[in-house]
């Protein structure tokens, strides 16, 4: 294979570490997913290495070269499918992040970690492909020499046709005769058909459906069927906000977002699927509160997963619902194509971690401070979870509710893992009866083995821990907030998405703006305060404990349950790049929300920094 013209990706002189997708493709553009993605590759760098729409495919690049971590960030196939259809058709980097890599092989992109490929391109050698897989497990080169899952998928279902059923999955007593077991394995034991799962659940939103629609009619011309549509969910809970978002505005994209929900809602109709739809503010004054809604992530653990199931959703946060005890992880639109007609979906045997949390978290702080740690580790900042399974254990995650738990397995996206699972316990048990009403039985096998095999622990003492934040452009930027060695003015305070939009999130809202109100404080005129529910049924529950009143009355602007701001759909994005955000969202990379600068921080520091019209946590603001 011959290749023509490489880009390198630089910072001065150094290849970039850690290229988001919202840097190869800004959230704003993914309401396109036919061949027009293509002039947006790159589009999200900005500064020395900026990038402009069309430059890619008008240079005649086909190669890009990067360095550690490559595609960090969401499971949006937009990034790997805009890159190819800008020509490009190979990408060097010294590691990737596992979902950008999936979705690259599901669409034929080749990936490689050879980094002596590069000087040999150089020289204008032929590269063989054979070269290009090498260190590939074999189904992913399998893939690629198919040209793409879709058609690897084919190619099995013809042999399937006329081999002999396989047995789907192990029964228990079969598992229990085997080597020890983590929890994990013994959830995908019992669903595992060769190199694939078969879920309980699959789910799906705006930005993917229509492209994952797409895929299906191009590679089936004669229709197709989804198989066991029961067991999908479709939600539409970025987009309720676009006309506030500034971003899609100025971009003109407003059309283009209509047209994107309009997709779903046809192939909605057309599978009759179950479906959830958030409301703007208007839609949502005139509901009479029948309306059930909220981001993916929140209602999947509120209202659908549970302990021992396999989830799938198209969303990198889709870690989230481990926190009951079940397997979820984030696939993008190829995956999902293929698991609506198959059924099933890839997955390999990843390695696990097992993170200890012991001790007892001091007061005032929450999980979030505890993830902001464990991403400012040396070992995972260096891709030491990169693709790997985090089992959260010890006394201080025995002592945590499941919506803390959640913040925990939300962030294993952040911290590069497969997923992040919590053994189900009772708190497990009473969190399904108060939040669905349901008595649920735990049963022996739900637990890791005593003797089961971990590829590495992290401990954390946690009662050594104080609040922390993580400085603009990366999540791993994690540093205790007392260690600053500077004043952070703030100009928008933000609380909300699916890692702090959820219950025991707006307690904390709650006590902070509360006790700010008692002693004479409120938001000051500088700063922009936006609080977005996480669901409807969070939304129900503020209002019953009376939350919305002391927020508006802190100075708060109270928005409908949305992805917002977090994905740069809405209020609370940052407008300018001057702008400082600190916000209680999950990632803070280069555009994410907005052009300017975001700190991540837990949500009793966002509270009690928009209070102070600066960085400070809610300690430092009662002794002031």
């Amino acid at each position: 294979m011959k290749f023509n013209k490489i880009l390198y990706l630089r910072s001065g002189a150094q290849l970039r570490d850690d290229v988001s997708t919202d840097e190869i493709t800004p959230v704003a553009i993914m309401s396109y997913y036919d061949d027009r993605l293509g002039q947006f590759a790159y589009t999200g760098f900005k500064g020395d290495l900026a990038i402009a729409r069309g430059d890619v495919a008008a240079g005649g690049y086909d190669v890009t070269v990067a360095g550690k971590r490559y595609g960090k960030g969401s499971s949006r196939e937009h990034s790997p499918a805009a890159e190819k259809l800008a020509g490009i058709r190979l990408v060097v980097a010294e590691s990737f992040e596992r979902i950008y890599r999936q979705n690259a092989d599901n669409i034929g992109l080749f990936t490689s970690t050879d980094m002596s490929l590069v000087g040999r391109i150089e020289r204008g050698e032929d590269i063989a492909i054979d070269e290009l897989l090498r260190g590939r497990d074999e189904q992913a080169a399998a893939i690629l020499r198919a040209g793409g899952l879709l058609k690897y998928c084919a190619a099995l279902a013809a042999i399937a046709a006329t081999a002999e059923p396989r047995h789907s999955g192990l029964d228990p007593e079969s598992i229990a005769a085997r080597r020890p077991l983590t929890l994990f394995e013994k959830i995908v034991a019992r669903r595992r058909e060769g190199n694939f799962v078969r879920p309980h659940l699959r789910f799906i939103h705006e930005y993917y459906t229509g492209m994952a629609a797409h895929m299906l009619k191009v590679a089936s011309p004669d229709g197709y069927q989804v198989q066991d549509p029961a067991s999908v969910v479709v939600f539409e809970d970025h987009s309720s906000y676009v006309d506030e978002s500034p971003a899609h505005i100025r971009m003109g994209l407003i059309p283009n977002m209509r047209a994107m929900q309009q997709a779903q809602r046809d192939f909605i109709a057309q599978h009759d699927l179950r479906s959830h739809r958030t409301l703007t503010d208007a839609e949502a004054r005139a509901d009479d509160g029948s309306n059930v809604a909220g981001i993916s992530h929140a209602m999947v653990a509120e209202l659908y997963a549970l302990p021992g199931q396999v989830v799938v959703g198209t969303d990198s946060h889709t870690p989230h619902s481990g926190a009951l005890g079940c397997v979820a992880f984030g696939v993008g639109t190829t995956d999902m194509a293929n698991a609506f007609v198959n059924g099933t979906v890839r997955l390999g045997t990843p390695e696990q971690l097992r993170v200890e949390l012991q001790g007892p978290l001091p007061a005032g702080l929450s999980a979030k401070d505890i993830v902001l740690h464990l991403l400012a580790l040396p070992q995972i900042k260096s891709g030491g979870g990169v693709g790997k399974v985090f089992e959260f254990t010890g006394s201080a995650v025995r002592a945590m509710s499941i919506d803390e738990r959640a913040t925990l397995t939300n962030m294993t996206a952040e911290l590069g893992g497969f997923t992040g699972i919590v053994a189900p316990d009772e708190e497990t048990v009473r969190f399904l009866k108060e939040r669905r009403g349901i008595d649920f039985t735990l049963e022996p096998w739900m637990r890791s083995d005593d003797e089961a095999s971990y590829a590495q622990t992290i401990t954390v003492d946690c009662s050594k821990l104080s609040p922390m934040v993580a400085g603009p452009g990366d999540p791993g930027n994690g540093v205790p907030l007392a260690e600053l060695d500077r004043e952070v003015t703030i100009d928008i305070a933000y609380g909300g998405s699916c890692t702090a939009g959820k219950r025991e999130d707006f307690d904390r809202y709650h006590e902070v703006l509360a006790w700010g109100l008692a002693h004479g404080r409120k938001v000051p005129s500088h700063v922009q305060l936006y609080l977005q529910y996480g669901t409807t049924a969070v939304r129900d529950y503020c209002i019953a404990k009376g939350y919305d009143k002391t927020f508006e009355a802190a100075g708060a602007r109270i928005l409908q349950p949305s992805c917002g701001a977090c994905a740069n759909c809405g209020p609370g994005s940052s407008t300018d790049a001057s702008q400082v955000t600190v916000s209680a969202i999950n990632r803070n990379f280069p555009g994410r929300s907005g052009p300017g600068q975001v700190w991540l921080a837990s949500p009793a520091t966002v509270m009690a920094s928009a209070l102070a019209g600066k960085l400070a946590s809610f300690e430092e603001l009662q002794a002031t």
